[in-house]
């Protein structure tokens, strides 16, 4: 018998891996992908725009009607010039939205090489190839037939590119990890230490919630300058990352020089988001007639318009920006409200202004420094609870309304000049007009509603999973000796967990995740990392129960 079952689980093995489980892999595969695309080419091609949409278009459309290409509204120059190249090359709108989902689609492959390379990092996996195959074509799955996906790929919006960027970057990542710490290969290390550098600057540049991340990603590459022996090497890579640095950093530095809402944005938005605490901070300054580099008078000014706009913005939109209880858009970009009345206030100098918007952000972290905190602590929970936000296990996207806001977002007699003088864009007007008066959506049939229901499961579960893979993590750095199988991917799953926590982060310090794109875009890094968490939890808990029956055989146990 005991020769029999190696022979029976051999045969059982051959049989998983055949011939014909391979061609019933691939066959899903396929139907996977050409679901994709259906999703995606059967709904209209025309672009979505929103308010957000001219800093990025009109770089594009200035150099194409014959001005030069700018900067607008401190937007970084790279996804314009994407937008530029394809509005060059096809003349036609409907390019960015098809090259977007050609995009997308090609994410989902890297997904998968993606997964398949990781399976190097549990020697002697318990997870069979079939099992492992499995649960990668499923997070694939997921990720190109859920709905969020397709409609950021229909956007004029730098997200709409993100996943693809975010792929590749952690592909990168996974090689680098895989050539370096495990397989000791020198020139491949250097090869993806390289082009992690660029696709991590390139993906902090089209969309800066990132930079955080970016940063922690390149951590893993600092390894390489601990090898005594590998100073060739270090050179190459130094030389790569400076080169990568210059030619996503300069151009934006030159680009950027003639754009003012470069130098407000920042400084603008750390003072609206935290309006609340530095009206209190003011109120207390005034209080006590601290001395500062700011005239009381100028303070008392100020404070009352601050006071007054927060009270104006919660009453006329009581319900945006739910977590902080008033609405920084409209402190920011009302004609009359406290952006410009503190312009006004500096007698338009720039300078002046941001810089005392950055005293005022400092100074609330020097004397309140556990309300802010709390404000950072609060944002993050939005991203973990309930429910994990970088899943929307929605069914249905109406898609008639937001052709209808594309109208008015380019509406502006501003943007109306140049468009005008771009037949394609006009194009793209009349049909947006007309798809507008249409009641179009996006819905994942209902005959078939796996995927929103499986999204809406590991949604309510990323909380619950984070916590188990990282206490069981823990298990393993404390006893590396009866788990050093797992240490690896341990460190793995710990290090994707984190991304996601840097890039809330980020936006927690500076903004707020009341923006929900600022979560689903996160939705690649997420799967991803809830998918090696899962594979992680269950090789643990297998060699777990192997153990035990094993002990459990053992005589006198």
């Amino acid at each position: 018998m005991e020769m029999i079952a190696p022979l029976a689980s051999n045969q059982s093995s051959h049989l998983r891996t055949g011939p014909l489980w391979r061609a019933c892999s691939w066959t899903a595969l396929a139907l996977v992908f050409a679901w994709a695309v259906w999703q995606r080419f059967s709904l209209p091609l025309d672009p979505i725009a929103d308010p957000d949409t001219w800093g990025y278009l009109s770089p594009a459309l200035r150099k194409l009607t014959g001005a030069g290409f700018g900067h607008t509204n401190g937007r970084n120059f790279v996804y314009p010039a994407f937008l530029f190249l394809l509005l060059r090359v096809f003349g036609s709108f409907r390019a960015i939205t098809i090259a977007q989902h050609f995009l997308g689609l090609l994410a989902g492959a890297v997904f998968l090489l993606t997964w398949k390379r990781a399976r190097v990092f549990v020697p002697n996996p318990r997870i069979g190839p079939v099992g492992h195959n499995l649960l990668g074509l499923g997070g694939a799955a997921l990720f190109l037939l859920q709905w969020q996906t397709v409609t950021f790929e229909q956007e004029i919006r730098p997200e709409g590119i993100c996943a693809f960027v975010l792929s590749v970057t952690l592909y990168f990542l996974v090689q680098f990890l895989t050539c370096f710490f495990l397989e000791h290969r020198r020139t491949a290390s250097v090869a993806y230490g390289i082009a992690l550098s660029f696709t991590a600057i390139f993906l902090a540049s089209i969309k800066p919630s990132f930079a955080f991340a970016s940063l922690f990603v390149l951590s893993p590459v600092a390894a390489l300058f601990g090898r005594s022996r590998w100073w060739l090497e270090k050179v190459l890579f130094s030389l790569g990352l400076a080169l990568s640095a210059a030619v996503l950093s300069l151009p934006e530095y030159f680009l950027s020089r003639n754009d003012e809402m470069s130098r407000t944005f920042l400084p603008t938005t750390l003072f609206v988001i935290h309006a609340q605490l530095i009206r209190d901070q003011l109120a207390d300054d005034l209080a006590k007639n601290v001395s500062l580099p700011y005239s009381r008078d100028r303070l008392e000014r100020l404070y009352l318009a601050l006071n007054a706009e927060i009270t104006k913005s919660h009453v006329g939109r009581q319900y945006a920006y739910h977590s902080l209880g008033f609405d920084p858009d409209f402190l920011m970009h009302d004609p009359n409200s406290i952006a410009a009345q503190t312009r006004r206030e500096f007698r338009g100098d720039v300078a002046g202004v941001c810089a005392f918007y950055y005293f005022y952000y400092r100074r609330i972290w020097q004397k309140r420094p556990q309300k802010v905190v709390k404000k950072v602590a609060r944002q993050m929970l939005r991203f973990y609870l309930p429910y994990c936000r970088a899943y929307d296990p929605a069914i249905t996207k109406k898609l008639g309304g937001a052709y209808r806001d594309s109208i008015a977002s380019l509406s502006n007699p501003i943007c109306r000049k140049v468009w005008t003088a771009y037949p394609p864009a006009v194009d793209f007007m009349t049909r947006t007009q007309e798809l507008s008066q249409r009641e179009l959506r996006f819905q994942q049939p209902l005959f078939f509603p796996i995927i929103p229901i499986a999204v809406f499961l590991i949604s309510i579960g990323y909380s619950t999973w984070l916590v188990i893979a990282l206490v069981l993590a823990l298990i393993v750095a404390l006893n590396s000796g009866r788990w050093g199988q797992l240490r690896f991917i341990a460190t793995v799953v710990v290090f994707m967990f984190a991304f996601n926590a840097i890039c809330c982060l980020e936006v927690a310090i500076i903004s707020s995740l009341d923006l929900r794109r600022y979560m689903t875009v996160q939705m690649y890094s997420t799967l991803l990392a809830q998918l090696l968490g899962f594979w992680f939890v269950l090789e643990m808990v297998i060699q777990m129960w192997q153990r035990r029956l094993q002990d459990a055989s053992e005589p006198g146990s």
